[in-house]
């Protein structure tokens, strides 16, 4: 996601967004910080113009965001540019793809003060700052569906008629979340459990705006998003009409992290924008922009709203060498029980 993760409107809005960001600012000085991310967080409603904003006014540089889908697809773009990608700074990939990005050699060390960050299963690492964070969830809409499931084995063996949107784990860092969810619960009875939810799937997307944007438009009653999600709602719409489902078993979490590029020309601006990161001048930006947890502190108390929210029983979360080791395989188990190409 966010995924992982901003929400509802896109289309032109969001392509007249990301030309606005990428312009350089008149007054700005010749060094440029190039952070590659996913489209949402750089939308018009997401973090990146705040952010922009408040991190140009102390490091005399132009911050130039480049967007693409989604976290999965970031790691992609990284590895086919190799040695010769623009990027200073990418922000936006999770923890279940960290040992799959340290493998690429692309990345450096950040040599920076983590301490104030708090994250579910104390998350740390020595290349990898995590910014913020939010537990998977399948968020419904309690206007059309009156009795949502209560566990994942309810979402899996419930009425085919009642569909959810979820995203591809190829492509989208919410599919991959899912799939290790499902993972997590059922171990090696997994592709049984995919066989069986195939017939609740309308429709799988590349990404997270996507599915979204679907299940708001009315296309399916649930989707799978994240535990924050109806908090936007509560506080930028004013309704309670969308809420997410506290599963018996637990929710996966999802820590979303940035890093250094080896070879950035600009790595003393990145190092100073991931300090930057873990201050309020950016975690500020975080709860009622991305509609994730921030990571560390915020100046402020959150919202109301985020009171409300589903607490999970239980945080799954696999160590990134997990993943890495399994994750072609498990995308393969899914492909055969989806019968997708």
């Amino acid at each position: 996601m966010p995924t992982c993760h901003h929400y509802l409107r896109r289309g032109l809005a969001a392509i007249f967004a990301i030309a606005a960001l990428s312009a350089p600012a008149a007054h700005a000085a010749d060094k440029k910080l190039t952070i590659y991310t996913y489209e949402s967080f750089i939308s018009e409603w997401g973090p990146g113009p705040k952010v922009k904003e408040a991190f140009e006014k102390g490091c005399a540089c132009t911050v130039d965001f480049v967007g693409v889908a989604d976290g999965v697809a970031l790691l992609t773009r990284l590895k086919l540019e190799g040695e010769g990608s623009k990027a200073d700074l990418v922000l936006g990939i999770d923890t279940n793809l960290v040992a799959e990005a340290k493998a690429t050699g692309l990345f450096e060390a950040h040599g920076i003060d983590t301490a104030a960050v708090k994250v579910p299963g104390g998350f740390a690492d020595d290349t990898f700052v995590p910014y913020d964070y939010g537990h998977f969830a399948v968020v419904y809409d309690s206007e059309t569906l009156k009795n949502p499931p209560k566990s994942l084995k309810d979402l899996v063996e419930g009425n085919p008629a009642e569909k959810i949107v979820i995203e591809d784990p190829r492509t989208s860092t919410p599919g991959l979340g899912l799939l290790l969810w499902v993972k997590s619960v059922y171990g090696d009875k997994a592709p049984e459990a995919w066989t069986k939810l195939k017939d609740r799937v309308l429709t799988v997307t590349p990404g997270w705006s996507e599915a979204y944007g679907l299940f708001t438009k009315g296309e399916a009653p649930m989707v799978l998003s994240y535990t924050t999600s109806p908090a936007y709602h509560m506080v930028a719409e004013n309704t309670e009409r969308y809420q997410a489902a506290d599963f018996a078993e637990g929710h996966y979490v999802q820590i979303e992290v940035a890093g250094i590029l080896k070879s950035g020309p600009e790595k003393d601006l990145a190092r100073q924008f991931l300090q930057f990161m873990v201050t309020p001048g950016f975690q500020d930006t975080i709860a009622t922009n991305n509609w994730m947890m921030p990571a560390t502190a915020t100046s402020e108390p959150l919202p109301a709203a985020f009171d409300t929210l589903v607490k999970p029983s239980k945080t799954f979360l696999m160590s990134p060498q997990e993943v890495a080791e399994h994750r072609k395989a498990w995308i393969d188990e899914w492909l055969a029980a989806m019968t997708l190409n």
